[in-house]
């Protein structure tokens, strides 16, 4: 499961798009988006929030000059009825990204879904 969080982290910075207004709470520092969704799972509200750190978002910021961390949302779609079961939605986003094609730097997202459980396995049922 781990390499599609850093597969969706290395194409953070190909996509441009747009993300809600960030929450009043702190973020959490996390390595990968694991411990995030997991949050959003056990949360009330269904969502966590995070910045991602360590090597491979140190590489990812300095190679497009980034101005600003790598932020991410996680916020939760719907709860199935399988216990501790969700579909949730993924957003990673960093601002001031400089892209070679790009006139000047920007905002650039990636987003993605997924079926998630506290297992760390899909749901057996989408129901």
């Amino acid at each position: 499961m781990t390499a599609i969080f850093r597969t969706a982290t290395l194409v953070v910075c190909a996509m441009a798009g747009s993300v809600r207004a960030e929450s009043a709470e702190p973020r959490r520092a996390v390595e990968d988006a694991r411990p995030l969704l997991l949050s959003a799972l056990r949360a009330d509200d269904g969502e966590a929030q995070g910045i991602l750190v360590g090597e491979m978002a140190e590489a990812i910021t300095r190679r497009f000059a980034a101005t600003s961390p790598i932020y991410i949302d996680v916020t939760t779609l719907k709860r199935y009825r399988q216990s501790g079961c969700s579909r949730l939605n993924v957003t990673f986003w960093q601002e001031g990204v400089r892209l070679p094609e790009a006139k000047a730097p920007r905002r650039q997202t990636v987003e993605f879904g997924i079926n998630y459980c506290l297992d760390g396995l899909p749901p057996k049922s989408l129901e």
